[in-house]
């Protein structure tokens, strides 16, 4: 049976001030146990690499190998430090947490000079059930925000068997070529405006000569309540020197409008996902109250979720890049999902 909860909204900062006796006390109450937060300077101990489908993917892996498997899933221009924090959370619970690199980020590179630097949504999808195979990894919960939440999406879709478990910012991203040429109002296509610059080879020049700038505007823009600091920003601007990172981010926004080719080994993918298939597997949406990047309204894609639902908005000033600005919720709701 489908169940839909629509939960208030959460204030960070009320959170923040209530007693550490009570915090001790909720945490141990829901099993969990909530580390300090990481400095700025944090990062993984250990990037590790293993060969799945045309790319050799490096990862981040935290927790007990036999654990319950959580892939967590990044954004554009993020990378897997988004998960810095939440990741140790989980490990505490016994998962044993998998962040990849996104293909064109960090450690993560093409096995043939020849492939095509394919950014189609189908093809992020693909790389996820390889990786998993890689690690012969059966069933995992997923988690993702932008990118990632629409790659967790597909996943979800297309192979529930592998997907336990959903958490996913934003809802429902799956989209398609033709749902793309449809214009939007004004005011929407504004903030779509990089993908439109991205179509042009002054925005592909551009983006080359300038991708840490663009990429520090973009978090500014998508969450102008977050006051990250430099040396936040420049441990995932790292990841944006991978050499296939410009390549990759171009054609996945040209890919979207019609104006790229993908491949025509994901053209069975893209028809299934053209239609907007329903998800089944237990899932929790989220939303930060201060997203500053284009989004839909949850009310909009509740009736895309099949199975147990649920919709978290975390206020506080939260943005786009929630599992970073808002760790504990995050985890939270990967925890939460787990025992749906």
């Amino acid at each position: 049976m489908k169940t839909i909860a629509y939960t208030e909204t959460i204030d960070l900062d009320r959170r923040h001030f209530v007693g550490t006796a009570a915090m001790l006390a909720a945490a141990a109450e829901l099993g969990m146990v909530r580390p300090a937060r990481a400095s700025s300077n944090g990062s993984f101990d250990k990037i590790r690499q293993v060969q799945a489908g045309p790319l050799d993917i490096g990862y981040a892996e935290v927790g007990p190998a036999d654990g319950r498997a959580v892939i967590l899933l990044h954004g554009w221009p993020y990378d897997i430090h988004s998960y810095a924090e939440v990741a140790p959370i989980l490990a505490t619970q016994g998962c044993r947490v998998i962040i990849p690199h996104l293909r064109g980020y960090g450690t993560t590179r093409f096995l043939s000079e020849t492939t095509l630097r394919n950014g189609q949504q189908a093809a992020l999808g693909a790389d996820v059930v390889a990786l998993m195979d890689a690690l012969n990894i059966p069933r995992a919960v997923i988690g993702g925000y932008d990118w990632g939440a629409r790659t967790a999406n597909i996943v979800a879709a297309l192979n529930p068997d592998r997907c336990e478990a959903l958490v996913s910012v934003s809802g429902y991203l799956i989209g398609s070529q033709a749902a793309n040429r449809k214009p939007l109002p004004p005011q929407a296509e504004q903030a779509w405006w990089y993908q439109y610059y991205f179509a042009t080879e002054r925005g592909r020049a551009g983006y080359q000569e300038n991708t840490r700038d663009f990429a520090r505007l973009i978090w500014q823009t998508a969450s102008p309540k977050w006051a990250f600091d430099d040396a936040t920003f420049d441990r995932s601007a790292a990841a944006f020197d991978n050499p296939d990172h410009v390549g990759i981010v171009i054609h996945n926004y040209r890919w979207r409008l019609g104006l790229a080719e993908g491949e025509a080994q994901y053209d069975k993918m893209e028809a299934i996902l053209a239609s907007g298939p329903k998800i089944s597997v237990p899932t929790i949406t989220m939303e930060g109250d201060a997203n500053g990047a284009p989004h839909p309204d949850p009310k909009t894609y509740a009736g895309k979720f099949t199975g147990h639902y649920e919709h978290r908005t975390i206020g506080g000033g939260v943005g786009h890049n929630l599992p970073q600005e808002a760790p504990q919720d995050f985890a939270q709701a990967i925890i939460d999902v787990n025992r749906s």
